[in-house]
């Protein structure tokens, strides 16, 4: 029998993301999948107000949270691992690949102290390990192309495909970013598809095309009929022409500089200075 567990999503409106609270029904153990971390980088103000209602409702259901999970470090918001490890007393996890995310990036923002080991993590996932959610059997699929260490979490039925695919009316995710490949991102999406049709997908943004609500579940069938991007059986070679003439057109996230900074340590804000403050360091010309 397929194990089926309930899940919720939470749409932070200001980047598009949604983070998920993932739950065994039998037991009431669960998972969180990328939490956001508020932040408004014209104040340089952090807060915690979208990841307290993720709070609230995990007290509200009774649930026990084990994991707190990164698909990969965001490059469009502030990951709250950090933040709800300290509330929850859950371990963070994330895909082994981080490392080399952080080997990239600490050259680009010239840190040659940062360690670039993934121990900013309680736990680094590689491909095929597996885990427990509850009484639901996990795994790990490493899932690459948006970023070198992108992974995605199959949790019984349900797939979280984080910047890989979208709702299947949008399409897929870019895959410009440093370290990223429109061809690994291919190769990564048909594993996905091979999952079984009735898998379903949970995405980690939706743009709400056509300003209808916000969805953020499909199924592998529906993605696989109707996604723009896929339709037609396209093969690599034309997928790659596809996704790279879309993404010389699109603009750098808003909030990329400041969030790999953050995300490739794990979350965390750089140590404060002197004056008891924490500065960002912005690279200008890198990308």
């Amino acid at each position: 029998m397929t194990q089926r567990p309930e899940v919720t999503g939470f749409f932070h409106k200001e980047t598009f993301s949604i983070a998920y609270l993932v739950v065994d029904p039998t037991t009431k153990r669960g998972a969180i999948v990328d939490p956001v971390m508020d932040y408004d980088e014209k104040a340089g103000r952090v807060w915690s107000a979208f990841a307290d209602k993720m709070i609230a409702a995990v007290k509200e259901k009774g649930v026990t949270v084990d994991w707190i999970l990164d698909t990969h470090p965001h490059a469009d918001h502030f990951s709250a691992g950090p933040y709800l490890k300290q509330k929850l007393g859950a371990p963070t996890a994330i895909g082994e690949h981080v490392k080399d995310v952080q080997e990239l990036w600490k050259g680009i923002y010239n840190l040659p102290d940062f360690p670039a080991d993934g121990s900013q993590w309680d736990r680094l996932f590689a491909d095929g390990d597996t885990f427990k959610v509850g009484e639901i059997d996990a795994r790990v699929m490493f899932s690459p192309g948006h970023t070198l260490a992108s992974v995605t979490y199959v949790v019984g039925d349900a797939g979280f495909v984080h910047d890989t695919l979208f709702q299947p009316d949008f399409g897929t995710a870019r895959a410009d970013f440093p370290g990223g490949d429109a061809a690994e991102l291919y190769r990564s999406i048909k594993a996905i598809l091979a999952l079984p049709d009735e898998t379903r997908l949970f995405t980690g943004h939706d743009y709400m095309p056509g300003g209808r609500e916000v969805r953020f579940e499909s199924t592998v069938k529906e993605q696989k009929r109707d996604n723009p991007h896929l339709k037609g059986d396209k093969t690599e070679a034309e997928f790659v022409v596809l996704r790279n003439k879309r993404d010389a057109e699109l603009p750098m996230p808003r909030l990329i500089l400041s969030a790999l900074q953050v995300n490739m340590n794990g979350g965390r804000l750089p140590k404060p200075e002197a004056n008891g403050r924490s500065y960002l360091k912005i690279p200008i010309g890198a990308l």
